[in-house]
């Protein structure tokens, strides 16, 4: 099937009092490039996630953000003793240098707990990973969908434009057969005017238009070309990812074109290399999409 390679999903999922919400942006790239931000509590499982994207996607600019809230009691509460322990003897030091009166109580600690104190837990955010990849699925799940669905309708506009190629070479190559006794008739008269007083070689124009006739003779870039224009179709109905294979079969076209335009010394046929080119090149990018 084919996919492109932009799409967006969301995804949101909530247990144990924690709520975990996802966004993927996908945009082409020519290899598999994933960027995260994810939350303190699951940034050491980064390889872990990129391995959960890998499965879905295989080319392509992927961007993950995760956020994770909590509520009730599943909010983490962290409480640092020795960092509160020095915050409490630098209030009491401060006390006694002032000589105030009182004594430093549990209160007066609770002011400067920014110091230590944090609200995401230290531990090894097992539970949240565990929400986090059945979140990441689900968002994965989705972005799957809409890269499908874009991708049916870029392989409705390669049907079509493939059509009109094939149309073209069609018609470039039926211009190419009425030539040769075109170009040899026209070698005949040439060479009557220059020597309507001397004796023609036979031989010699023959020769001429056997060299002509190879020249002109663009039957193999067809045969190459139509070739291309198959295994292209053929690669289309594939299900693994074919973004590259069809780039380089593409390449391949261009060249056989090419060629033929190289070689046609005739107003239509530069006319229909022009066309397909400009076919060609739009497809060129409509390829830059696809994975």
């Amino acid at each position: 099937m084919l996919k492109s390679m932009t799409g967006f999903s969301k995804a949101e999922i909530s247990e144990n009092g924690i709520k975990l919400s996802i966004e993927i942006r996908s945009i082409n790239n020519r290899f598999l490039d994933i960027n995260t931000r994810l939350p303190k509590t699951i940034s050491h499982k980064e390889l872990e996630i990129k391995d959960i994207i890998k499965k879905y996607i295989s080319r392509g600019s992927i961007s993950l953000y995760a956020n994770i809230e909590y509520y009730g009691a599943a909010q983490p509460f962290f409480i640092n003793e020795k960092n509160a322990e020095t915050v409490y003897k630098s209030l009491v030091g401060l006390r006694k240098k002032l000589k105030m009166k009182g004594e430093v109580e549990l209160n007066n600690l609770l002011q400067f707990s920014s110091f230590f104190t944090q609200k995401e837990n230290e531990s090894d955010g097992l539970e949240e990973f565990k929400l986090l990849e059945k979140c990441l699925n689900n968002a994965l799940k989705e972005l799957d969908k809409m890269r499908a669905k874009e991708g049916n309708q870029i392989l409705k506009d390669f049907n079509n434009r493939l059509k009109n190629i094939t149309a073209m070479l069609d018609k470039i190559e039926s211009h190419s057969l009425n030539r040769i006794p075109e170009e040899r008739e026209r070698l005949r008269r040439k060479v009557a005017l220059l020597f309507e007083s001397d004796e023609i070689d036979e031989n010699r124009i023959q020769m001429e238009i056997a060299f002509l006739a190879n020249r002109l003779d663009i039957s193999e870039e067809c045969v190459r070309l139509r070739s291309h224009i198959k295994f292209f179709k053929e690669n289309l109905k594939n299900n693994q990812q074919i973004g590259q294979k069809l780039t380089f079969l593409l390449q391949e076209m261009n060249r056989e074109i090419n060629t033929i335009g190289s070689k046609a010394d005739d107003a239509d046929i530069s006319q229909l290399v022009v066309s397909f080119k400009e076919e060609l090149e739009r497809i060129r990018e409509q390829l830059q999409n696809v994975e």
